[in-house]
């Protein structure tokens, strides 16, 4: 979507959506905690308001990332984690190289094979990854299934090694804390749709804290101008 059209009809500037997008998906605060802090500085917004505003911008914000991430390695650490979800517990997939850089994630609703191929398919897709030489996983048995069927797919070379170690895993494990810290103000999520578009704009904040977006390129596009605002807070 052209830019500016993505601030289209909304009744508040700009600077002051981002504002609240950005300060709702780096801290662990609430929509109502933001609420208040808001009409200390004088500007009346609804909760709900700032919800819709979150719901709205953070698969934009994602999106615009996505292209400029630094590249990762071939060593990939693959773990998930636990996501409620209309008080039923779902699957985010992550993975991380061995430098910490977040390689890609998905949510899921199960935790079985298929649901782990989709996360690898995605991942191998991804502009900024490298074909893995190695997989070090937990004992989740889907992944090493999962794998073997990729490589049987030609998706992944045969030299790919999977390894179950974990303490080699500790990096990604270390790395879901993040995600869990902004999870627990929410107490979860009333949807499928609502989790994964505000998990998309907690992971891509947690990409930019990491410093995993070129920020060297944020002035060669106008379609980066939302990235601006939402690093460096908006200085026009």
């Amino acid at each position: 979507m052209i830019l500016k059209n993505l601030f289209k009809w909304r009744h508040f500037e700009k600077k002051i959506i981002l504002l609240n997008v950005r300060w709702y998906l780096r801290y662990a605060l609430s929509y109502r905690d933001l609420e208040e802090m808001m009409l200390e500085r004088g500007i009346k917004v609804d909760h709900t308001t700032i919800y819709r505003w979150v719901q709205r911008y953070s698969p934009e914000i994602e999106k615009r990332c996505r292209s400029h991430l630094r590249p990762t390695n071939d060593s990939y650490r693959v773990d998930e984690t636990y996501i409620k979800v209309k008080g039923k517990w779902k699957y985010l997939y992550r993975a991380v190289d061995s430098q910490g850089n977040t390689i890609d994630f998905i949510l899921r609703a199960k935790r079985d094979t298929k649901a782990a191929k989709r996360f690898f398919r995605k991942a191998l897709k991804a502009s900024h990854t490298s074909t893995p030489r190695v997989i070090t996983v937990d004992k989740n048995r889907a992944y090493p299934a999962a794998i073997k069927e990729l490589k049987e797919e030609g998706f992944l070379p045969e030299t790919c090694e999977v390894r179950q170690i974990k303490y080699l895993n500790n990096i990604v494990e270390q790395d879901h804390r993040f995600i869990k810290r902004r999870v627990k103000p929410g107490l979860g999520f009333q949807s499928f749709h609502t989790a994964w578009r505000t998990l998309r704009g907690y992971e891509t904040m947690h990409m930019i804290r990491k410093g995993s977006v070129e920020k060297n390129l944020k002035e060669k596009s106008k379609c980066l101008i939302l990235l601006n605002m939402y690093l460096y807070s908006v200085k026009n």
